[in-house]
């Protein structure tokens, strides 16, 4: 039956749409409105069968407006309307009492189930209890995981995929074999809470087609899962086949983390589109100047006012939502730094948010992940407001990986703080390697095989003409720009990926993999690839045959790196453990590493109780002879240059390449 049965005062918390006492519970904030209305729709129908005017002296607890029905059938949706009267400035407070408005805590969001629409959505009502069957978080210790990020829909939805339900939650469960195989304990999603992928009128000037925003970095609902990923189509399908994914990876072991976007939303400037947030209270939601112009720290248009109370609030409350209701395991936040700045947009020393989350008891064993910068020039790798507890994306990695691979001079002593876990980023703040997440490729940029393909980027079809992406990508194409035509350059690409593999594995602190690297999936040069919901994006499975002894490197390094406690006890600092894994660096001789700005090789040894590891890195592009510690029979565990070879005391390296020798009795 549409409409209600019966009505009363209901409840100020929690927030959103609440099934009690036979019933749904609505409840919704916001300082500024005089006037608020709950509307009802059938679905499918624009305009609502029912609209309820709430009283302020009734429906109201301070600035939470409320109230309860009963006898709404489960079909029902519904949004918020709301007016202020008056209003004292309207480029500060822009309501407009003619717009339906998602609800902010909304679980369930209707309307956007066909990918690549430009929907009209509304809110749906929660859905019935999911039977979890006993599941727990893993709780996987950081310095032990190895992470694998993937697009949800990109990961599946190429036609060579071979899944039932190609880009969604399901789909992605199917490839779970393979990843298990591959050796991974943790897949980080990209955006999959409810976003706008239809914002962009732009097209692909080389094809003529239309461009989406792929990558899933418009926020419009944080609490709901997106229903374009999901395989069913009716209201909260996107949530119980969610849960049924998340419960398979942690059958399986492996930990599901979620990339999150609380800096900005959707809605952009004053030129965007209002859903949810301006309508409800725009001079709350968003960081404004005296004018009530949109400060614009993360090149979206607007920026999210985290460090507001009532935003921390919501913030909190969707991460116990996810982690609670949604079993999820961790999170990487994106452009965090913007989640340290305060209402004038000035970064803060101690920001309340950032310390609130890193102590928060909900989230003690859940991982945190900083993108430590946004897009107004505030870098703090190394430096990201953490007490001890936040992890960051070590943007400093990728970069000095890359440039020691390709040869650059003067990199070997940067070289060797990477590899022990970045001490000279991490021990000042009192932290651990584990807090460095390392990586050299992800989605963000040139995938691994056109790291060592292009050293320009090829953004032609985003329709931007190519002046998106990264100038400065410290890439080498090895001679030729773009495919291989030779056997040479091709043989000489596949030597360096397997370098960046070996060195990232053998790293001390968390490795992070593009999804895809491991087959050698090409972008054909884009670095910038946001807009791509094609090939471009998409992974190519008849890669991981046409390149398996690649793929099959990569599971030998992973097995290895989690089969040796060596390199999840890197420590350093003043608080260092009692028992922790000896570093020690070497040159060509034995305790005599070049620091030179001519140098272009590095040796380290772990030692870890019995384990000893010998990780030789060649980046001259001529052999090296390298001595060995002559107290240890050395087995050569990895080559990747396959040039290789122990003679004795020595370990002899083939030019531009890692070996990694393992201590045998």
């Amino acid at each position: 039956m549409h409409g209600f049965l019966c009505l009363d005062r209901g409840k100020a918390l929690p927030l959103g749409s609440t099934r009690l006492e036979d019933g749904i519970n609505f409840a919704v904030f916001t300082e500024h409105a005089t006037h608020v209305w709950l509307s009802l729709f059938r679905p499918g129908e624009n305009e609502p069968f029912q609209e309820l005017a709430l009283n302020p002296d009734h429906h109201r607890t301070g600035n939470i407006w409320h109230v309860w029905m009963g006898g709404l059938s489960e079909d029902v949706e519904y949004a918020w309307r709301m007016d202020m009267r008056p209003n004292p400035n309207e480029a500060i407070h822009r309501f407009d009492a003619a717009r339906y408005l998602l609800d902010p805590y909304a679980h369930v969001i209707v309307g956007g189930e066909e990918w690549g629409s430009l929907a009209k959505r509304r809110c749906g009502l929660p859905r019935d209890h999911f039977d979890w069957g006993g599941d727990r978080p893993l709780n996987i210790p950081l310095a032990k995981s190895v992470i694998y990020e993937v697009h949800m829909r990109g990961y599946t939805r190429h036609e060579s995929s071979g899944v039932s339900a190609p880009g969604t939650y399901l789909g992605l469960v199917e490839k779970i074999p393979y990843l298990q195989a591959l050796g991974v304990t943790a897949v980080e999603l990209l955006p999959v809470y409810e976003f706008e992928e239809a914002d962009t009128n732009r097209s692909n000037p080389l094809l003529g087609t239309r461009l989406l925003n792929f990558w899933g970095y418009q926020p419009i609902a944080f609490f709901a899962p997106n229903a374009a990923f999901a395989q069913g189509k009716q209201p909260g399908a996107a949530v119980s086949e969610f849960k049924q994914m998340v419960r398979a990876f942690h059958e399986a072991g492996i930990e599901v983390i979620l990339d999150v976007v609380f800096n900005h939303t959707a809605e952009g400037d004053e030129r965007g589109p209002t859903r949810s947030f301006r309508g409800i209270d725009n001079a709350v939601y968003y960081l404004l100047d005296d004018a009530g112009r949109y400060m614009n720290f993360t090149g979206c248009g607007n920026t999210f006012n985290c460090n507001h109370p009532v935003v921390r609030q919501l913030i909190s409350d969707c991460l116990h939502y996810w982690t609670m209701e949604m079993h999820v395991d961790g999170f990487r936040f994106d452009l965090a730094s913007v989640l340290g700045r305060g209402r004038d947009g000035e970064p803060l020393a101690d920001p309340p948010l950032l310390e609130r989350l890193a102590y928060d008891p909900v989230l003690a064993h859940t991982k945190l992940i900083a993108e430590a910068w946004d897009a107004a020039g505030l870098y703090q790798v190394g430096s990201f407001p953490a007490w001890g507890r936040w992890a960051e994306w070590n943007g400093r990695y990728r970069d000095d990986l890359r440039r020691f691979v390709k040869s650059d001079a003067g990199m070997v002593p940067r070289l060797a703080e990477r590899l022990k876990g970045s001490p000279d980023l991490y021990a000042v703040s009192g932290r651990q390697s584990h807090h460095s997440i390392n990586f050299v490729t992800c989605h963000d940029g040139y995938t691994l095989a056109d790291l060592v393909s292009y050293e320009r980027k090829h953004n032609e079809a985003n329709g931007e003409e190519n002046r998106d992406g990264a100038n400065d990508n410290h890439s080498w194409n090895c001679g030729a720009e773009g495919p291989a035509d030779g056997a040479g350059i091709a043989e000489l690409r596949r030597r360096q990926m397997k370098n960046f593999a070996a060195l990232l594995l053998m790293s001390g602190g968390v490795p992070m993999l593009l999804g895809g690297d491991e087959m050698a999936r090409t972008q054909g040069g884009n670095n910038n690839a946001y807009c791509q919901d094609n090939e471009t994006s998409w992974v190519d499975w008849t890669l991981a045959e046409k390149n398996g002894n690649l793929v099959e490197f990569f599971q030998r390094l992973i097995a290895f790196r989690r089969g040796h406690d060596a390199f999840a006890h890197i420590d350093w600092g003043p608080e260092v453990r009692a028992e922790h894994t000896e570093v020690s660096f070497h040159g060509v001789k034995l305790n005599q590493p070049d620091w030179g700005e001519g140098s272009r090789s590095l040796a380290m040894e772990l030692r870890w109780r019995a384990e000893r590891i010998y990780v030789i890195a060649n980046a001259y592009w001529d052999k090296l002879r390298f001595e060995l510690p002559g107290d240890a029979k050395w087995l050569l565990v990895f080559d990747t240059g396959d040039e290789g070879r122990i003679n004795g005391p020595e370990a002899e390296a083939g030019a531009r390449s890692v070996l990694v020798l393992e201590a045998r009795g």
